[in-house]
């Protein structure tokens, strides 16, 4: 390293081509090291419970009942008339 070069110096005065060149350079190693690193051994055989099928109607109600509060958040209402003074 030069003398009076300070780690600033290092990582910013670098050209264009000299930062693509250093990212380029990480990628590699961060590639190379995913290749080289062991494959996770396979969750236990214990399968998930699968949902039981429900139509749009029924998982309506449901929320209808967990919510009650938005249960009719969506039902169509009459418009107030303006009050004119």
């Amino acid at each position: 390293m030069p003398k009076g070069a300070t780690t600033m110096d290092i990582l910013f005065n670098k050209t264009r081509e000299q930062c693509r060149l250093i990212g380029a350079r990480g990628g590699r190693a961060h590639a190379r090291n995913l290749r080289l690193r062991p494959a996770p051994p396979p969750l236990p055989g214990a399968s998930l419970p699968q949902p039981v099928p429900q139509n749009a109607h029924q998982t309506s109600l449901q929320l209808d009942a967990h919510f009650p509060w938005l249960a009719a958040a969506f039902a169509p209402h009459q418009a107030r008339p303006l009050r004119r003074q």
